[in-house]
């Protein structure tokens, strides 16, 4: 007998107790019910009302004839009923089904450890699998805007969140994201977790279920159930209940019925593998969890709270496709953003046990920017890792990788070292490669990621050689069980997909002649005809698709083609090539098609991409180019077309190592050159713009540098610019971030007065501790100003060490008040200019008898 349930007016259900019943085929006697106010919950994150603390699952145990309720206490020890039902004959019976209740428990929980506990999103040796725990990196996870939607390509986006601030986001914690936080009232049901390909959601993911099958985390939720998309993407037709998909997907509570009151976590990954549309428009509501529907309509209930309210809903999904999820039906956004620096670093060292290689592996990522940004994505580093270790590791000879075509040839042909005990395969290694590229490509120019057999069957692959594939090449291909225990591919990272598929162009002209990026009748023709088409044409046609592209989904793959022209990578992937031919003029024709399309494009991301490629094939004409010119007296005198900024950008920030000093002078000064060139600015430990016609629209900008983790800014000098209250106020906003690491501010001659020292004092009490020199001179800070920093200057977590305040309008009030502060606090200041106040008649004659203190570090006194 099911113990009945009254919902509360917000559609949850009212059940208030956490009860295991045993279901019978006979009638049975009446369960006892516990009040909840007996129970004690663990201090864990509240989602929802009381009610949906708690679980009742039913249990079909058809040939016992008496029923049994058993009490389990929310987040309690599995195994340890607490409290039994009254009323029944017998106690042994009670213990015996309460065994088999918890044994449900234990085995799902058992169940899903052993799914999780191997890092399993790569792995190198299948027969030593890496355990999670030994090589996990915490990640950088903030709040995200479910506004916001990215469509640009992603390593785009990496290297762009390289440059930009990271805002001003709290961390937030794997474990805690269903945890409001203090200043959230509302309860968080359903989280949308956003992040690029290979950035760690998955493993985020695996790491979240993981402490919770251990007992580490989130000990109030009894049961979580993983579904993949790419999984669901195999039921996308049937229609099914969601008993029916959980007791397919996990066959070890087959014998459980599912209440609303079951205090469970779904976790949807991957929803931009989804194959099949969640119209959240349907006016279909589905709310009985044995009622059969299609698969989206199953989903869009669920998240929408039809369909189990109190359940726990946790998707994650690469940018492009989060905005599929209507932000009302979202209680949080986050975003992984990957390893921030000192992650990599740490990451390297966990992977790598010999240390002094490891520092050899990241001394040589740091030569090259483009491969140090590339390891904010985790699945990168792996991929450095592996090759860098056995380059450096062995003293292999050849070069080491300094561009990521490099990296990613040198990493696909070290697949062929796995397959050595593989000695049935009669297919060679060169023959899976092009099998693999020729899918590669295929399903990248559809933009799938996530392949089944009739993708393979469209290439000529079968199922069985799929499986081999995925056991030969287990570093680049994968095959999983989904459903029913059918298989599903995909390559183990966007970016293998991407090289992979270049390659296959690349080769199939070498081999063919042929340009497998036109499939126009024309080109299918000349492959008929054996027309000869020299290199540069297929780099034309890809440099041509890509930059049509809106989202950019051809960028990496352009580079990655343009430098397998590279002698260096032909070398490398010569046993793929059949036939013999030259191109030894098709570098520099495709450089200058680069070039003029560089000079054409009026997008500067565009462009940015395309100065990569020309790092790809080894050109830096056009970046010496703009050096020169950076370089000329006319610089000041001319205006830099976008492009032309793209590639001042792309100079300085590709120089090598962190910019020591920016100088905006060099340039054009304003507010438009600087917001160009901020990116700069974020990676130079020094920037001068004093002088520069800035304005509070800098500010803006300024303090999103300053909010940035990546941001190594110590040093700012913006005096002599007309920023006034309103633009220190902005410029406060950065100040007052914990990730602030900025130690000099000069704002001199800025027409601040008190107004300004007021937004400027309140950040610096915010974050007291990093400023250690600030200069005021020439402001109309007053004594009132004044007041307000020697509020400051009381603080014992105040370090500021100089702080000059020339010609300020200061008077005796003031330096009475500085007086007070530097008594109460004389450990820290150690130069104080207050030259030019002519109104200051005694106040110096107390700052000189302060200064006799044997506690008072003063040593440079200007009045």
């Amino acid at each position: 007998m099911e113990t009945p349930h009254q919902d509360t007016k917000d559609g949850s259900p009212g059940l208030s107790q956490s009860l295991f019943h045993m279901k019978r085929s006979h009638s049975p006697g009446p369960s006892s019910v516990t009040s909840d106010r007996s129970i004690d919950h663990p201090p864990m994150f509240r989602v929802g009302p009381p009610s949906s603390f708690h679980s009742l699952i039913t249990i079909k145990t058809p040939d016992s004839p008496v029923t049994s309720g058993v009490f389990v206490k929310s987040g309690a020890p599995v195994g340890r009923p607490l409290a039994f039902g009254e009323g029944h004959p017998s106690s042994g019976h009670r213990h015996g089904h309460a065994s088999d209740a918890v044994k449900v428990q234990e085995n799902f929980r058992l169940n899903l450890k052993q799914k999780f506990e191997c890092l399993n999103e790569v792995i190198t040796n299948q027969e030593t699998p890496t355990l999670l725990s030994e090589i996990y990196t915490e990640l950088y996870i903030t709040e995200g805007d479910s506004a916001e939607v990215n469509n640009e390509h992603e390593v785009r986006q990496i290297e762009a969140a390289s440059r930009r601030t990271v805002t001003k986001d709290t961390p937030i914690k794997c474990n805690d994201i269903f945890k409001p936080s203090s200043d959230q009232d509302k309860p968080i049901r359903t989280v949308l977790t956003k992040g690029v390909a290979g950035i760690g959601k998955t493993v985020s993911v695996q790491k979240f279920i993981l402490d919770w099958t251990e007992g580490k985390a989130n000990q109030d939720v009894h049961f979580i159930f993983p579904l993949a998309f790419r999984e669901l993407n195999l039921v996308k037709d049937q229609k099914l209940s969601l008993v029916d998909l959980l007791h397919t997907r996990f066959k070890e509570i087959k014998e459980m019925e599912i209440s609303r009151s079951h205090k469970v976590l779904f976790i949807f990954d991957g929803l931009d593998e989804c194959r099949f549309t969640l119209d959240f428009q349907s006016t279909v509501r589905l709310d009985d969890v044995t009622q059969s529907s299609s698969v989206k309509v199953l989903l869009t209930n669920l998240i929408k709270g039809n369909l189990l309210p109190s359940a726990l809903i946790w998707i994650t999904s690469r940018p492009a496709a989060a905005d599929q999820i209507p932000s009302e039906c979202v209680d949080r956004v986050t975003e992984v953003r990957g390893f921030s620096d000192p992650q990599k670093e740490e990451y390297f060292r966990k992977r790598i046990s010999d240390q002094s290689l490891t520092k050899r592996i990241i001394t040589h990522l740091k030569t090259s920017r483009s491969l140090y940004i590339m390891c904010h994505i985790p699945v990168f580093c792996w991929i450095s890792a592996t090759v860098l270790e056995r380059m450096l590791g062995e003293a292999e000879s050849g070069e080491t990788p300094k561009t990521l075509t490099q990296m990613y040839t040198h990493f696909i042909i070290q697949t062929k070292i796995i397959r050595e005990k593989y000695t049935n395969n009669q297919e060679t290694d060169e023959e899976i490669l092009i099998k693999l590229g020729q899918l590669a490509f295929q399903q990248l120019m559809k933009g799938n990621l996530i392949f089944y057999e009739e993708d393979l069957t469209e290439c000529g692959i079968d199922v069985e050689e799929a499986s081999v594939y995925s056991g030969v090449c287990t570093q680049i291909f994968r095959e999983e069980s989904g459903l029913h225990q059918t298989k599903v591919y995909c390559f183990v990272h966007l970016s293998i997909q991407e090289h992979l598929a270049a390659l296959y162009v690349h080769v199939t002209f070498l081999n063919q002649k042929s340009n497998v990026l036109n499939q126009s009748l024309s080109s299918k023709l000349g492959i008929f005809m054996r027309k000869e088409i020299p290199i540069s044409d297929v780099h034309k046609s890809a440099v041509d698709q890509a930059l049509q592209s809106k989202n950019g989904h051809l960028d990496l793959f352009l580079r990655f083609l343009l430098g397998l022209s590279l002698e260096s990578n032909q070398n490398l992937i010569q046993d793929l090539v059949t036939q013999t031919g030259s191109n030894s003029h098709s570098k520099e024709e495709t450089v200058q098609y680069v070039k003029k399309k560089i000079r054409e494009n009026p997008s500067a991301e565009k462009s940015i991409n395309l100065f990569h490629c020309l790092n790809e094939l080894d050109d830096r004409s056009l970046v010496e180019e703009v050096q020169q010119y950076l370089q000329s007296d006319s610089v000041n005198q001319r205006t830099l077309s976008p492009s032309q900024w793209s590639a001042v950008v792309f100079v300085l920030l590709t120089s090598g190592g962190n910019l020591d000093k920016f100088d905006l002078e060099k340039y054009n000064r304003s507010d438009d050159v600087l917001l160009k060139l901020l990116p700069v600015v974020a990676e130079s430990r020094t920037a001068n713009l004093s002088f520069c016609h800035l304005t509070k629209k800098s500010c803006a900008a300024l303090a999103s540098v300053l909010s940035s983790e990546s941001s190594i800014l110590r040093e700012l000098d913006l005096s002599d610019n007309k920023l006034g209250d309103s633009g220190v106020k902005l410029l406060s906003a950065g100040l007052e971030n914990p990730l602030c690491k900025l130690e000099t501010l000069w704002l001199c001659d800025c027409n601040i007065t008190d107004e300004g020292c007021a937004s400027l004092t309140s950040a610096m009490k915010l974050n007291p501790s990093q400023l250690r020199d600030l200069d005021l001179s020439e402001n109309k800070v007053g004594d009132s100003g004044l007041k307000l920093l020697s509020d400051v200057l009381e603080n014992p977590l105040c370090k500021l060490d100089t702080l000059q305040l020339r010609e300020c309008n200061i008077t005796d009030r003031g330096c009475a008040a500085l007086n007070s502060a530097l008594k109460s606090n004389p450990s820290h200041l150690r130069v104080l200019n207050l030259f030019g106040n002519d109104q200051i008649k005694k106040g110096h004659q107390l700052l000189f008898a302060l200064q006799q203190d044997e506690y008072f570090r003063l040593q440079d006194l200007r009045v």
